[in-house]
């Protein structure tokens, strides 16, 4: 049987991924030691994702190893060397916030862990695919320079711009920007992905994700923005907005719909490829809008409050132009839009209060 390695195996995007490739006949390996919950505590915790997998996936081993360990996971790929057919690294420090308290950790972590997996797949399965899961935050700051206007309920890139009607495609530059420290240290493990492609020959895929989100998600404040925003609705917690009148503007992917994308690409891989991958034109909204949406379909009033100050790192606009994806793979389609997003992380929210989860 194939065996797919997943990292950060009971995450949004990790669990997603196992679940999906188990059903398709894949023996899953997942890697997960609850990092999660060191980073943003308790309400953090995917310990309740790791015992669903248990429970739900017979074919489906959990190593609660850490990818910064080299002697752990290369021990784990030596189990399991050329059985191997897919790696899927999702895990990582996922926070700008969290990254600037604690920098060491943060690249350590992103980088150095990814480069632990990349040479463990170059040693004991070089003819694995490897998916990395990347961020539009390699891009920086550079699509707040974009000629953005303000309208009521959000900002929108002039009408006139080559972004306005796709959005932001591959060719924008990863340089002359302010990163974050978050952004620095996906940046540093997107093109150690690519360079094993160019200098070993691996059958590396680089998807740099918008907004990731779906009912899974142990959304917190630091992040998981849409999930945590329902959290906060369904629960009655206060919401701050930081920044940008609450217009600032993100395309929304559902991780079954990027896990879908993933097994297009492992189908028929492109070594060294670089995808823009998110909700595109199709899911997006504004912060205020989307409080707006939730309240439309929880029937809950979210209390929120505007503060003037911005994150570090805070995109005013980012729509992802997924057309090269959707080129190189056309019958990969959406299921999910904006709306059916919210329904799914309302309802998984609910389903997880009353089991006393959140």
């Amino acid at each position: 049987m194939s065996v797919a390695v997943i990292t950060g195996s009971s995450g949004l995007v990790g669990s997603e991924s196992a679940i999906s490739f188990h059903g398709k006949g894949l023996e899953i390996v997942g890697i997960d030691n609850n990092l999660r919950k060191v980073f943003f505590g308790e309400e953090g915790s995917t310990a309740w994702r790791t015992d669903i997998l248990k429970a739900r996936l017979r074919n489906f081993t959990h190593w609660p190893a850490d990818i910064r360990d080299k002697t752990s996971i290369e021990s784990i790929f030596r189990t399991y060397s050329s059985n191997i057919t897919l790696v899927i690294h999702t895990a990582s420090q996922p926070s700008h916030d969290w990254a600037a308290k604690d920098p060491s950790t943060d690249f350590n972590v992103n980088a150095t862990g990814t480069l632990i997996l990349l040479e463990a797949v170059r040693r004991y399965s070089p003819d694995a695919v490897f998916i990395f899961t990347s961020t539009n935050k390699v891009y920086g700051d550079s699509p707040n320079h974009l000629p953005i206007l303000e309208q009521e309920t959000r900002w929108e890139v002039q009408q006139s711009h080559p972004y306005f009607e796709y959005g932001i495609d591959e060719g924008m530059s990863i340089d002359r920007s302010q990163h974050s420290l978050f952004g620095v240290s996906k940046a540093a493990a997107d093109l150690l992905s690519q360079e094993y492609a160019w200098c070993f020959g691996l059958k590396t895929g680089v998807f740099r994700a918008g907004c990731l989100t779906g009912g899974a998600h142990s959304g917190t404040e630091m992040h998981g923005f849409l999930s945590y925003l329902i959290k906060c609705a369904m629960t009655g917690r206060p919401y701050t907005i930081y920044g940008y009148k609450g217009k600032q503007v993100r395309d929304q992917l559902h991780c079954a719909d990027l896990v879908d994308a993933f097994w297009h690409y492992y189908q028929n891989p492109r070594a060294g490829a670089v995808y823009n991958i998110g909700g595109s034109r199709h899911s997006h909204c504004s912060v205020i809008e989307a409080i707006s949406l939730i309240e439309e379909l929880s029937g809950k009033t979210l209390d929120y409050r505007l503060v003037n100050e911005a994150r570090r790192g805070d995109h005013i606009w980012w729509v992802s132009d997924v057309r090269k994806f959707q080129q190189d793979y056309p019958t990969w389609t959406y299921r999910y839009d904006s709306k059916r997003i919210v329904e799914d992380i309302i309802e998984s929210t609910a389903e997880r209060a009353f089991a006393k989860q959140i």
